[in-house]
Order: C-alpha cells, then sequence, then structure tokens
C-alpha cells in the first residue's frame, strides 16, 4: 500500500487517478472499486487523495500550473480552434485508462484553464457507436458520443466534472448520457 501525497511520496499521478475515480464512484462503485484495487489503494487512499487535491486546488497557484505540478510537463501540446475559438490543448497519460488521455484546454499561451477531461489519445481507436447499446460504461468519452449521434445537445451537469448529452440513436428513443470527467459513466 504507498501513503498517498505523504513527504515521502508527494502528490502525483497516482493520487490524480485515485481523485478521478472518486467523483466516478458515485454512477459507477464496482468499476471505481475494480480500478482502486488495480492501483493498490485502499478506499482510505482514495478519500485521502481527494481530501489533498481539495486542498491543493486553492487559489495560490493556476489551476494549469496545479496540473504541471502534479502531473509533471504535458506528453503533448497542440494548438486547436473550436469554432471561432483558438486554444491550446495540453494531454497527459492517465496510465489507468492507456488509450486515453487527460486534456487541458487554456487559451493560446497559457492563461486561465478552460476545460479539463478524458480525451482519447492521438492515434487511438475509439470504440465504434451506432447503439444505445453500444455505450458501455467509461467505454466511450463525450466528445466520441457527440460524434457518433448527432445533433447532440450538451446539458448542464450535476457538478463541475460532469457533462451530460441529449441525443437521439438512429431508430431508438430519446436518451441523456451522463460523463464524469469526459468518460461515460451512464445512460439515464
Amino acid at each position: 500500500m504507498r501513503a498517498t501525497g505523504t513527504a515521502s511520496a508527494p502528490f502525483g499521478p497516482h493520487d490524480f487517478q485515485l481523485v478521478l475515480l472518486r467523483r466516478m464512484a458515485d454512477h459507477q462503485p464496482g468499476l471505481v472499486e475494480d480500478a482502486r484495487r488495480e492501483l493498490g489503494a485502499s478506499i482510505t487512499d482514495m478519500r485521502e487523495a481527494d481530501r489533498q487535491a481539495m486542498t491543493r486546488s486553492t487559489r495560490s497557484r493556476g489551476a494549469l500550473s496545479r496540473y504541471r505540478s502534479v502531473l509533471g510537463e504535458p506528453e503533448t501540446r497542440a494548438r486547436r480552434a473550436i469554432g471561432d475559438l483558438e486554444c491550446d490543448a495540453l494531454l497527459w497519460p492517465v496510465p489507468l485508462w492507456p488509450d486515453l488521455r487527460f486534456e487541458v484546454l487554456t487559451p493560446p499561451g497559457g492563461g486561465p484553464v478552460w476545460n479539463e477531461w478524458l480525451v482519447r489519445a492521438p492515434g487511438a481507436a475509439g470504440p465504434e457507436l451506432r447503439t444505445a447499446a453500444d455505450l458501455a460504461p467509461w467505454s466511450c468519452t463525450v466528445d466520441e458520443v457527440a460524434r457518433a449521434f448527432p445533433p447532440a445537445r450538451p446539458l448542464e451537469g450535476s457538478a463541475p466534472t460532469r457533462w451530460r448529452l441529449a441525443f437521439t440513436p438512429p431508430g431508438g428513443t430519446p436518451c441523456v448520457a451522463e460523463f464524469t470527467w469526459g468518460l461515460l459513466q451512464r445512460l439515464v
């Protein structure tokens, strides 16, 4: 067992993954339990990582510098256009989900964090999404569902790290998908 965020083991990528899991536990406790065990962490470790993350989220440093202090330098950085808006996309690997990356979007050249979530890694194949039955928990991201079932409509989430999309699959009934940190949790 690893001591979370102690002086001998600073808060880092392992703890960051526990924070992601803690936010997903409301919707997928079984998947979270399996992932927590895979990380070799106890429930107490997960709670402590979440507590430390809340302590670290003070406004003394910008969110981007906090991500860099925890995750290191991004694996990739790219300029991206979203509609008329240009932004920098910074991506970090997340070992629990090797085909995903944690993405942070900022104004060009830095500044406040506009968005932070999990996305498919560049070059990694995403799932084939044709029907609602293809939408298994943790199988796809917000943008993948939105592209697969246009015109998907974003809805307000229940917390800052949560998103919802309303869509109608071909020949199906209207659905709402819920995401935490950009990863599908469930259909409601």
